[in-house]
């Protein structure tokens, strides 16, 4: 198969350019998770024990934060309907004490940093500089072996060490993350695929609170970086947006002067107000990455309220509706590079050209099924383990619509003047956890991408 050729031929060149690749700087977003895999008769009960009508209610229609248990029943039930992520900030105090109650199977690394440090830092051994906003022990020892930093003042001066030696002890960040699989019953709803919802309980990442080490020493932090990702601006609204917006353009000011490429991770956002200042501050970035409810959800902002509707009405996604709206992002924003990663295939848009864009995204797409086959990859030669998965076959329906209206060809065509790559997915039928699978995608392919360039 040519995918499969390609896979090889992708995984081999990365692994051999990757550790080439300078500090990546890493912002804002870093937490613990706490994984909770659900039962669906104890979901029944405590239902039940709330109340069906009220709850029921928000498994049609997300609340915007969590405010009671029956929002938090719900909302996971939301996530469940329709198979689809969601992450909600829990403001009640007594419903963050039901979670605690309620317990969890594991705790792991959280926040879209946290994830991606140990990934590019603990796996890749490329260099990280991470911002974690609270750094306590217990958040401290998730951080794996590698070359992972933190800014540590003092006496004037700034150090880079690994969390584990930043010899601090300040608060735990947890977020409390419920998983089900594809076909999870509860009630009448059966989940379509795997996925969580997650009840974030800290207040530090909702609000984006950044160190006093960013505040002070940018321009220090910013002289290490040669790459750059952000992430964590979804729970922001437009009450409390715009001093952390204020700094981020601070922040991307320096890094754009010093011409140090930046992605954005987008994650779902509630707040249209939000949304509208992260479209307006697009331009500053080099990339962004995001799936068909984030760019729908951006779609709506634009006033492309009918190419919103295409981007959720169909699975697998349609390819086309998903490259018109990337088009139209792109013209609107002047960014570089559009990364679209959904259940089955990879999208990339770029204003650059070359198979090294698709290549990353194979890349991507191996790590990620890697770590859905394994939970967690402890080293880049455990990317390689799934080869064996299969390429998904609902793809070559994808592949096929491309092919006859861009003339792609081995996952390559140019459209208006951009380049657009494709990737098919390898999916693994039962993954140990879906939690950080889009950070892996979205790391991988980006990091990756300069690795190979």
């Amino acid at each position: 198969m040519v995918w499969d050729a390609l896979y090889s031929s992708a995984f081999e060149s990365v692994r051999g350019r990757i550790g080439g690749v300078g500090k990546v700087l890493l912002a804002y977003n870093t937490n613990i998770d706490a994984i909770k895999y659900l039962d669906g008769n104890d979901l029944e009960r405590r239902v039940e024990a709330v109340g069906k009508d009220e709850v029921l209610h928000y498994a049609d229609e997300l609340p915007r934060r969590i405010e009671n248990v029956g929002q938090l029943l719900g909302s996971i039930l939301w996530s469940i309907k329709h198979g689809k992520a969601a992450e909600l900030f829990v403001e009640s105090c007594s419903t963050r004490f039901y979670m605690k109650g309620w317990g969890w199977e594991e705790l792991r690394m959280g926040g879209q940093v946290g994830i991606m440090a140990n990934l590019l830092g603990g796996v890749y051994s490329v260099p990280v500089i991470a911002h974690v906003p609270q750094l306590s022990r217990l958040q401290a020892s998730l951080f794996k072996d590698g070359p992972i930093y933190v800014p540590k003042a003092g006496d004037g001066k700034l150090r880079l060490v690994h969390p584990r030696d930043f010899a601090g002890d300040e608060e735990n960040c947890i977020h409390y993350i419920y998983e089900f699989p594809r076909g999870f019953g509860v009630f009448d709803f059966e989940a379509p695929r795997e996925n969580r919802f997650i009840g974030s309980a800290d207040d530090y990442n909702p609000n984006v609170v950044m160190r006093p080490e960013f505040h002070e020493h940018f321009e220090e932090i910013a002289e290490k970086a040669e790459l750059g990702i952000i992430s964590g601006l979804q729970t922001l609204t437009g009450k409390n947006y715009r001093e952390p917006f204020e700094e981020l353009v601070r922040h991307l000011e320096i890094l754009n002067a010093r011409e140090v490429p930046v992605h954005l991770e987008f994650a779902f956002t509630q707040d249209e107000t939000v949304r509208r200042a992260l479209v307006d501050v697009l331009g500053h970035f080099h990339s962004v990455g995001l799936n068909e409810v984030e760019l729908a959800s951006i779609m709506e902002v634009m006033g492309e309220k009918g190419l919103a509707g295409k981007l959720l009405a169909d699975d697998p996604v349609d390819p086309i509706a998903v490259t018109e709206a990337m088009l139209r992002l792109a013209e609107r924003t002047g960014v570089k590079r559009i990364h679209f990663h959904t259940y089955g295939y990879y999208l990339a848009l770029t204003d650059y050209k070359g198979d090294f864009v698709r290549d990353a995204l194979l890349f991507a797409a191996l790590a990620a099924a890697a770590k859905a086959k394994l939970g967690d990859v402890r080293s880049i030669d455990d990317v390689v383990k799934a080869m064996d998965v299969p390429v998904n076959e609902k793809a070559k329906t994808v592949e096929k619509r491309l092919t006859g209206e861009y003339g792609m060809k081995n996952g390559i065509a140019e459209i208006d003047g951009y380049q657009l790559s494709f990737t098919p997915t390898r999916i693994v039928a039962r993954p140990k956890s879906t939690v950080g699978i889009g950070d892996t995608i979205s790391s991988s392919a980006f990091v990756g991408e300069f690795a190979l360039h």
